[in-house]
């Protein structure tokens, strides 16, 4: 029998402003928690809240992993293959 394989992921892209702030994450305690977090993201984007606003442009939603302590921002599009993380605490 074939192996079983999970759910497809999106893929990660980041903003220019999230990307910088990724340039500054140097603790490897971080880089693993906000990795933790993205892999979330991509199995399910619509894993977090919607965030209230303008329905003309992308809904924005946030996940907030509460024991990694990471917040995340982001869109994914209208496939969901894509994520696009807008900003992102650690």
């Amino acid at each position: 029998m074939p192996p079983q394989h999970g759910p497809r992921r999106a893929r990660i892209a980041f903003s220019d402003s999230a990307a910088k702030q990724l340039e500054n994450i140097t603790s490897e305690a971080e880089i693993h928690a906000l990795d933790r977090a993205l892999v979330v993201v991509s199995v399910d984007p619509e894993v977090g809240e919607p965030i209230p606003g303008d329905t003309a442009g992308p809904q924005l939603r946030e996940y907030a992993d509460e024991v990694e302590r990471v917040r995340l921002l982001y869109w994914a599009t209208a496939l969901r293959t894509v994520v696009v993380v807008a900003y992102l605490e650690v």
